[in-house]
């Protein structure tokens, strides 16, 4: 399964923090931002996330993330 989400995560670092973050809850997942884009996309594939779990953790970090369609 993939699923992109938009979010409002700028830096590097803060994406780095939360790639690990996610590992941590989804391990063997394969998860990335790409930072130039205009909707700072996460991007997360595997077998064994859920969707509303990875914005929660998202917005628990203080960030936004949403679906992106």
């Amino acid at each position: 399964m993939i699923e992109v989400f938009k979010t409002n995560v700028h830096k590097a670092t803060e994406a780095n923090r939360l790639v690990m973050l996610l590992l941590n809850h989804f391990p063997g997942s394969k998860i990335n931002f790409d930072l130039d884009d205009c909707d700072k996309v996460l991007r997360v594939e595997g077998r064994h996330f859920v969707t509303e779990k990875v914005m929660n953790l998202l917005k628990e970090s203080g960030f936004q993330c949403v679906v992106l369609d």
